[in-house]
């Protein structure tokens, strides 16, 4: 839309898009004039149970869960107050019992989905135990698909099944290795294809899709041949990638937020192991350059931005990184409302300001189509229908 317009709302819902600015009689009025209205934004890849620090590998070994619960309730408030009503959690302890504790009004955030604990293999970048030593490894013992860790077809299927026992909203496995794991691999393949399509069918049976966090060529081609849905950073794609995406319609969700901070912070000694380090400064800074070129290959490009590595409530920076990659303000801003609702399977319910679309509303300070960094000056927020942020009338209101 462009241009005034006013958007009426019946509870949760959107009930009506009219043109110029008149209220219908009888309801209470919001006035946005003067600024710019959105969707609310989603983004696709967030970790709310965390977030990057230089004592981030030592502090599950220090602190209670319950430490980190009360830190992810701050993580999604900044996160819904930056403009994001809607996020994709790929991986996190405490990302279930958040998403609920959200929706039944206890803690304030964004709309939850959540893939509960990744899939890994043993090793891979998502093991609980990378980094413990051979005594610490044998009081935990060794972890299986209950944990996420899983080795050959039979574990990868039962895997799925316990993230549906546990709730989960969706599938995230790590087709490669990681930049933070404690590990040297950052980007080689750590499941076959067989795995990944057990997988990818087990998933199915559940209704679920499945993000697969990758780097390395190797594990984005099994991944993409075996069927997952989104490729998570995809740092060494390459015109044969690009190619096999199109053809099997995979969506990339690039996270350049994590990649330039994780490179900036491995500048810093002792921010992250020797270890990491090197992965930190190769890998981080390649991620805008890649999707640069996926942009140009015409590849599916979704919004993601792995907050979580990067800081939660800095989300709408991924915008500008868009930009400055090449990619058009009002396409990027796309990324982060049709498209990213088209991922999540949800383009009927979030991702555009139509009759029958829930309230999800935000809107910012100028106008981002035409100056991109007018997404850092969000002054409003409804979500679902309630007022959770309006700069203009002291802050928090009631629903509308």
């Amino acid at each position: 839309m462009v241009g005034p317009h006013t958007l009426v709302v019946d509870g949760d819902r959107i009930t009506a898009v009219n043109r110029g600015l008149q209220a219908p009689q009888g309801m209470d009025a919001l006035d946005l004039s003067g600024l710019s209205c959105s969707p609310g934004w989603i983004d696709l890849h967030v970790h709310l149970g965390t977030e990057s620090g230089p004592g981030r590998y030592t502090e599950g070994f220090r602190l209670e869960p319950e430490h980190f619960a009360f830190r992810a309730v701050n993580y999604a408030q900044r996160t819904l107050m930056a403009g994001f009503t809607s996020v994709r959690d790929l991986g996190g302890e405490t990302a279930l019992a958040l998403r609920d504790s959200i929706n039944d009004g206890t803690t304030v955030g964004p709309h939850v989905y959540a893939a509960g604990k990744s899939i890994a293999t043993t090793g891979g970048h998502a093991d609980p135990t990378n980094g413990l030593n051979r005594r610490f490894s044998s009081l935990v013992g060794t972890p299986g698909p209950a944990e996420g860790v899983v080795n050959g077809v039979d574990e990868a299927r039962q895997a799925v099944r316990q993230r549906y026992q546990d709730g989960s909203d969706t599938i995230k496995i790590t087709a490669t290795g990681g930049v933070l794991s404690y590990a040297r691999s950052g980007d080689g393949p750590q499941f076959t294809v067989e795995e990944i399509r057990a997988v990818v069918e087990t998933a199915a049976d559940y209704g679920y899709t499945v993000a697969a966090h990758a780097h390395g060529k190797e594990g984005m081609r099994r991944a993409i041949e075996g069927g997952v849905a989104s490729i998570e950073h995809g740092t060494y794609m390459d015109d044969e990638i690009f190619a096999l995406m199109k053809r099997h319609g995979t969506w990339y969700v690039p996270t350049i937020s994590a990649g330039r901070f994780v490179q900036a912070k491995s500048r810093i000694d002792g921010y992250y192991p020797e270890i990491v380090r090197p992965k930190a400064a190769t890998i981080g800074g390649l991620i805008q350059d890649t999707l640069a070129r996926a942009y140009r290959a015409g590849v599916k490009i979704a919004f993601g931005t792995d907050a979580g590595v990067s800081l939660h409530g800095d989300n709408a920076e991924e915008f500008v990184f868009m930009v400055e990659a090449g990619m058009p303000a009002g396409e990027a801003l796309q990324t982060a409302t049709l498209n990213a609702a088209q991922v999540l399977g949800l383009a009927e319910e979030i991702g555009t300001a139509e009759v029958g679309r829930r309230a999800d509303i935000i809107a910012v300070e100028g106008n981002p189509v035409e100056d991109i960094q007018a997404v850092r000056e969000v002054r409003f927020v409804m979500k679902s229908g309630a007022v959770v942020r309006h700069d203009g009338d002291g802050g928090t209101g009631e629903g509308a």
